[in-house]
């Protein structure tokens, strides 16, 4: 797809269609179940941490489907190896490393759902975080899992090293608009051939669930002593043309589970090669 257009996803991403038509369905009663083993699974390492960091832990991985979402399209699934180096931008307390451990701990047991891709095996996870706080109690939710690294850092100015998936989720608009491309660029140079970039991110052009998506995360911001926060949003084709001319293949998922929100996940690859890219 080297035409520079997007393409919207209304099932998987073109590296999960492999996944058989038995496969259990988003929100149905087996993956309602999965999704409430992930979410003790994940969350439990935070336990010890205090009653803040365990019930954030569990009210985000089972609030948000886009969290069960990513592993049912397969987000992940074209990473292949003994195993995959993630990179997660604006971690939190880093429950998005919980959450894919947990997945491949499920998956390595034989609990995984039929026909659905399998989660990758985690290799590393650095997980980059500005607020000392959250660093805190996801260092210490991770001190006795030694793939995972919570590290205090600014994603303007760190070092990104070399990675296969890259996650920037919610995250983007808080950066400054000066250095968004900057960042992009970094994380392009950051991803091997035939990497991964996930992206979640407010359309701009949305309407009133894009002013409502807003308002929620400015509120969140305030709420957790952060300040009111200023945000730096574009459409959703600006972001995906920005990806486009870094040499990206863009796919666009719009918000599963019907929250009414113009939040839009990116999936973002590196080609193989460059005649992959051209294709």
């Amino acid at each position: 797809m080297g035409g520079g257009s997007t393409t919207v996803f209304d099932a998987a991403p073109a590296r999960a269609r492999h996944a058989s038509r038995g496969a259990p369905a988003a929100g149905s009663a087996p993956v309602r179940a999965l999704q409430r083993q992930l979410v003790d699974l994940a969350s439990q390492r935070y336990r010890s941490n205090g009653r803040f960091a365990y019930h954030f832990a569990r009210g985000k991985l089972g609030g948000d489907p886009m969290f069960i979402e990513l592993l049912r399209l397969g987000a992940f699934s074209g990473q292949r190896g003994v195993g995959t180096r993630f990179l997660d931008l604006g971690c939190g307390q880093a429950v998005f490393a919980s959450w894919m451990v947990a997945a491949r701990d499920l998956a390595d047991e034989g609990r995984w759902p039929e026909g659905w891709p399998e989660p990758p095996r985690v290799a590393t996870v650095r997980a980059l975080e500005l607020m000392p706080a959250d660093v805190a109690r996801g260092q210490a939710g991770f001190a006795d899992e030694p793939r995972v690294q919570v590290e205090h850092a600014d994603i303007c100015q760190a070092d990104f090293g070399l990675v296969d998936v890259v996650t920037i989720l919610d995250v983007v608009h808080y950066i400054p608009p000066d250095a968004q491309d900057g960042v992009l660029q970094r994380i392009r140079t950051a991803l091997a051939p035939g990497g991964v970039l996930v992206m979640r991110v407010g359309d701009a052009s949305g309407g009133w669930p894009y002013r409502l998506s807003r308002w929620a995360d400015q509120t969140i911001t305030l709420g957790r002593g952060h300040g009111w926060a200023r945000l730096h949003c574009r459409p959703v084709a600006d972001w995906s043309a920005a990806l486009h001319a870094l040499g990206f293949q863009v796919h666009a998922v719009p918000t599963p589970g019907g929250l009414p929100f113009a939040n839009v996940l990116l999936i973002a690859h590196v080609p193989h090669s460059p005649a992959e890219g051209a294709a």
